[in-house]
């Protein structure tokens, strides 16, 4: 174990962050330097606070099966390169997760019941900052060739997940993306000051060297492409499905029609390109929330990204609507240790700008003599038996020459290659797949948001894994790859 008396001895400690002020005027990363440079001062005593608890319900908290409390000690012991084998022996993309996840591994922590648990995702970034600094990723190229041919669909972490994988299994993987560069949300979708896409960049170019193939630019399925769904299951032994759930959400009340009305899919995105100094798509202008009133309809993540974004444009005021009554800054009683609780959470976005309302619903969208949104007519609503009831006489309206939807998603796009496969789909709309993450289509596969629904980056990878072993298995009739779950895995509940 790291330090016996570590978490007697020292408190939680987070990297301060860049002051608001400068760091909203531009698009890096929050943190100085790097997130995990600007942690290396404290974090040894930080992983020095894990305890020998027995059993680590961080196990259980993560479904990529992190051994952390193995990290933590070596990151104590100041064994730098031990630590970044034993995180990679889980996770293939730990500069993602570390920056991306929301960590039900530290709300799984048993320091946790009765202290602040230990900073694990900050433990993890740090240890891979370093390790890419210090020339410890290098890439697996496998020593020999199977013969055997996969093509993976969708290049999100699911997919680059499961590409990497096969690749060093032997296999000859191509990775399908429809974008115009590899990356998925990772690429276009999270902003800069979340994670900058250098750390995107050269783990893609170490996949270029183990022999995985990256073709960007190709819609498989879609009208405009060559290559359709028939002529994938011709040229490839096996097909993995990694699309994402792309369908958003939708808010069809009066007034949708209205120009300045965008999903946050639209919106982020152009961001994302803006940013990068990259040209918009053609036939598009950028959404721009410079000197508006922006309203973004939805409390989650997507929500606090298209906060910090607005800030950065520039935006007169930014209102930020949940449906749900606020939560408690404290778990709940209903959502005991080691789940993961809905508490109140303060992201990078929340302090630099924006104020949060909830228990709110939208009832129509006002719009002026052009055609675009001027207002939108709220009410307050508080939940009975579950479901939402508008409180009589709370009606009023909010100015907005900006309304972004940032709701969640309801499953991946069905037209194109998911129709043309003719795969089944669960009652959610999902592709269904069996326990070994196959389609009712011999030979094709489906791992991560299009076979779960919207989830997590941490579950996204752990199927890509998954996959990639039932894919191996299919192939070659056993594996070596390990399998961290089974498609029927969810988190922790009551």
């Amino acid at each position: 174990m790291a330090d016996p008396k570590g978490f007697l001895k020292e408190g939680r400690k987070n990297a301060p962050r860049r002051p608001v002020e400068e760091r909203v005027q531009d698009w890096n990363e929050v943190y100085p330097g790097s997130m995990g440079r600007a942690l290396l001062p404290i974090i040894t005593e930080q992983a020095g606070r894990c305890m020998d608890c027995g059993i680590p319900f961080c196990h259980q908290g993560c479904p990529l099966g992190n051994i952390i409390p193995e990290w933590n000690d070596l990151v104590w012991r100041d064994d730098w390169e031990g630590a970044i084998e034993r995180l990679h022996a889980t996770n293939n993309f730990p500069e993602f997760t570390g920056r991306l996840c929301p960590a039900p591994c530290e709300t799984a922590c048993v320091l946790g019941i009765n202290q602040d648990p230990v900073t694990i995702k900050n433990v993890e970034v740090s240890i891979i900052d370093r390790a890419w600094e210090s020339g410890y990723v290098r890439p697996q190229a496998p020593e020999w060739l199977s013969g055997r041919t996969v093509a993976v669909v969708g290049s999100g972490p699911a997919g680059l997940a499961a590409a990497q994988q096969l690749t060093r299994a032997g296999h000859t993987v191509a990775v399908y993306e429809r974008a115009d560069q590899i990356g998925g949300l990772l690429r276009y979708g999270i902003p800069e000051f979340k994670m900058e896409k250098k750390h995107l960049d050269r783990r893609l170019d170490q996949m270029k060297r183990e022999g995985t193939v990256f073709r960007a630019g190709v819609d498989v399925g879609s009208e405009s492409s060559p290559l359709s769904a028939t002529k994938l299951r011709e040229r490839y032994d096996a097909v993995v499905l990694a699309m994402g759930s792309t369908q958003a959400r939708d808010l069809p009340v009066a007034g949708r029609e209205l120009g300045g009305i965008h999903q946050a899919m639209e919106f982020l995105p152009q961001a994302n390109r803006a940013a990068l100094g990259l040209e918009q798509l053609e036939g598009q202008e950028q959404i721009l929330a410079t000197d508006k009133d922006v309203v973004i309809i939805g409390g989650g993540d997507t929500g606090a990204d298209c906060l910090g974004t607005s800030t950065r444009h520039g935006a007169r005021s930014i209102t930020q609507l949940e449906i749900m009554p606020e939560p408690p800054g404290e778990r709940p009683a209903g959502q005991p240790w080691p789940t993961y609780p809905m508490t109140f959470r303060v992201s990078s976005a929340h302090e630099e700008a924006g104020e949060r309302v909830y228990a709110v619903s939208t009832q129509e969208f006002l719009g002026d003599d052009d055609g675009n949104v001027r207002a939108l007519r709220l009410v307050d609503v508080v939940f009975e038996n579950g479901r939402p009831t508008e409180i009589e006489g709370s009606e009023r309206e909010i100015p907005a020459q900006l309304v972004l939807f940032a709701m969640g998603f309801v499953g991946p796009e069905q037209p194109g290659l998911v129709e043309q496969l003719g795969v089944d789909l669960d009652e959610r709309g999902n592709v269904a797949r069996d326990n070994a993450y196959m389609t009712s289509v011999s030979g094709v596969f489906s791992a991560g948001d299009c076979g779960r629904g919207q989830s997590l980056i941490v579950w996204a990878i752990a199927e890509g894994r998954a996959a990639a072993a039932a894919v191996d298995t299919y192939l070659t009739g056993s594996t070596t790859l390990p399998s961290p779950i089974p498609p029927t895995a969810r988190p922790l509940t009551v």
